[in-house]
């Protein structure tokens, strides 16, 4: 099969990692990839939110399976314009995206469902947005309701942290037209867990669990990211919790999206607040995580690409997929300054010394080559640097090694990955 695979970063390099491991791929595409990504796929210059050019690309080299890493494209309508030219692709219509481009769409869906989450309120206007924060009081949570590429949240500890957010989001735009709007919600207390569900409009098949670090700094302090590591299985995310979230969670969600005309296909993820009373939804997101997918990937035993075919055909009431018993982590390379201002163009070594390390991997998020053939660094996140092992400590501690074997002064990472966990 030919693959056109959507993105350029760690989640893309993973899932190019995953699928070029499958019996089925004749030939990989991705737009536009990064550097690691360009070791396993041939890499075209094509923007991530062009679905017009990707779509005639697919269609000129007659590929078999359009898959969207990111989730712009996909709440642009890329499925939709797949769909008209007569191409297969793994991922959402745009309406049914709306399940991660609006926060408020998300608990209006879930509220007809029934699924368990947080008091919530929305706001169009900033004065009604505060004056709603200080009859609430804190700890509460602000939200842009769009896109905000993993940044629109902020969990405020206090009344003028929360009015604060307000003013960045509503009225100075910090997120852009995101914040036209505003969701207010209750502050849930537990472990937030990421889980991943395969859809196939009707039917749903769970993936795995994994619990990610998003505050840039150690003890998770500081600005949220996109996220600075993650480790799978997470303890806590029993067989139990996996069952009950399916039950109250993934397939009513599923039945209520087919309900209104808008049935949901591809992956489904659940960002989840494991609380006393059980999980609660905090919000769906239509895509893998970034970088709750490279551990996710690094555990699968499965062929992915069979396993995105059947979600796309309406087949998933027949699949089931396979997950080795070790765990996986990996730990987020940024450029200093990062989530802030941070310097583009510095120069990385060691990279083929860290893969080096028994059971590591290093997946690439915002690289390039430059004239000389070295690796430099485009993005604020930059590597993944992950592994398995037997345990999670053990898999902690070849993710570190494999760290310790990188060159790049202007670079850091968080030395506490895991350490809920652990």
């Amino acid at each position: 099969m030919k693959v056109l695979l959507i993105g350029g970063g760690g989640r893309e390099h993973a899932l190019a990692w995953a699928l070029s491991g499958s019996g089925l791929l004749s030939k990989l595409w991705c737009a536009p990839g990064n550097a690691g990504i360009a070791e396993l796929a041939e890499c075209v210059p094509i923007g991530a939110e062009d679905v017009p050019a990707l779509v005639a690309f697919a269609r000129e080299k007659a590929v078999d399976l359009v898959i969207a890493g990111p989730e712009a494209p996909l709440t642009l309508g890329l499925a939709d314009a797949c769909a008209a030219a007569g191409l297969r692709c793994f991922g959402p219509s745009a309406a049914a995206a709306r399940l991660e481009g609006s926060k408020a769409f998300t608990r209006e869906v879930a509220s007809a469902a029934n699924v368990p989450g947080a008091e919530w309120a929305q706001f169009a206007e900033p004065g009604a947005a505060r004056a709603y924060v200080r009859r609430k009081g804190a700890p509460i949570v602000v939200k842009a309701d769009g896109l905000a590429a993993g940044k629109g949240v902020v969990v405020a500890g206090t009344v003028a942290e929360a009015e604060e957010a307000i003013i960045e989001i509503m009225e100075d735009r910090v997120h852009g037209a995101a914040g036209a709007t505003v969701l207010i919600e209750e502050c849930l207390i537990g472990q937030e867990v990421s889980f991943f569900a395969l859809c196939d409009g009707t039917t749903a098949v769970p993936m795995a669990a994994a619990q990610d670090h998003k505050r840039v700094g150690e003890g998770d302090l500081g600005p949220n990211t996109g996220g600075m590591g993650a480790y799978s299985p997470p303890p806590a995310f029993t067989p139990e919790i996996e069952a009950e979230v399916m039950a109250r969670i993934i397939r009513p969600t599923l039945a209520e999206m087919a309900r209104r005309g808008t049935p949901f296909r591809g992956v489904l993820f659940a960002g989840l607040m494991l609380t006393d009373s059980g999980p609660r939804l905090i919000e769906f997101n239509v895509r893998f995580g970034d970088p709750e997918c490279q551990v996710l990937l690094l555990r699968l035993q499965s062929d992915l690409l069979a396993a995105l075919l059947a979600a796309c055909d309406g087949e998933l009431d027949r699949f089931a997929l396979r997950w080795s018993a070790e765990a996986a982590l990996v730990v987020v390379m940024a450029a200093r300054g990062y989530p802030g201002a941070y310097a583009k163009g510095t120069r990385i070594d060691g990279v083929e010394e860290a893969a080096a390390v028994p059971g590591a991997h290093v997946f690439h998020a915002g690289t390039m080559r430059g004239p000389d053939g070295a690796l430099l660094a485009t993005g604020g996140r930059v590597l993944g640097v992950a592994a398995t092992g037997s345990s999670l400590r053990a898999a902690h501690d070849a993710a570190y090694e494999a760290v310790d074997r990188l060159t790049w002064p202007d670079g850091f990472c968080r030395r506490d990955i895991g350490w809920r966990a652990l």
